[in-house]
């Protein structure tokens, strides 16, 4: 959990760590955001009966992967929601039918998940709920200029981290 003291008066710098009151807002503001954002699609996803959005995240990556096939520590890379239990997801994914998982021939050590046609089915179902609640939460609330500013800052933040 990302935790910031609060402040006890308006200054030009916070009491937290020296930042600004615009930088604690902007921070606060980024993280509570994308909170509620993920808990819009959750909440859409659940009243359509519909899996959670991990499960979503993990197929789309081995449905857009070129066939169908990933190994699962390239996954935990590429998906956007928790990373550490692609392991686990995955199995849970494979009991469902949704994927299956193989070895690695070259090493043994590694996991190959392959998507399934049922795998390709739920995630081209649940794909309508999502794409309506990222309209409804983020993207009507914004115009092409907003967003376009958005994805610039984005991306100048996600190329110090990588991919």
């Amino acid at each position: 959990m990302y935790y910031i003291r609060p402040m006890k008066k308006k200054t030009a710098v916070s009491s937290a760590g020296g930042w600004t009151d615009t930088e604690t807002s902007a921070w606060i503001g980024l993280v509570r955001a994308q909170q509620y954002l993920i808990g819009a699609v959750e909440d859409a996803l659940r009243a359509k009966g519909l899996p959670p959005l991990p499960w979503y995240d993990f197929l789309w990556e081995l449905d857009r992967a070129p066939g169908g096939n990933l190994r699962l520590n390239e996954i935990g890379r590429r998906v956007l929601l928790d990373k550490y239990n692609v392991t686990r997801l995955s199995q849970r994914l494979e009991k469902e039918g949704l994927v299956r998982r193989v070895p690695c021939a070259q090493d043994g050590r590694g996991i190959f998940a392959h998507i399934t046609p049922g795998g390709r089915r739920l995630r081209k179902k649940m794909w309508p709920v999502y794409e309506r609640a990222v309209k409804e939460h983020f993207l009507s609330k914004l115009g092409k200029e907003d967003i376009a500013r958005i994805d610039k800052l984005m991306r100048r933040i996600r190329e110090e981290s990588g991919p």
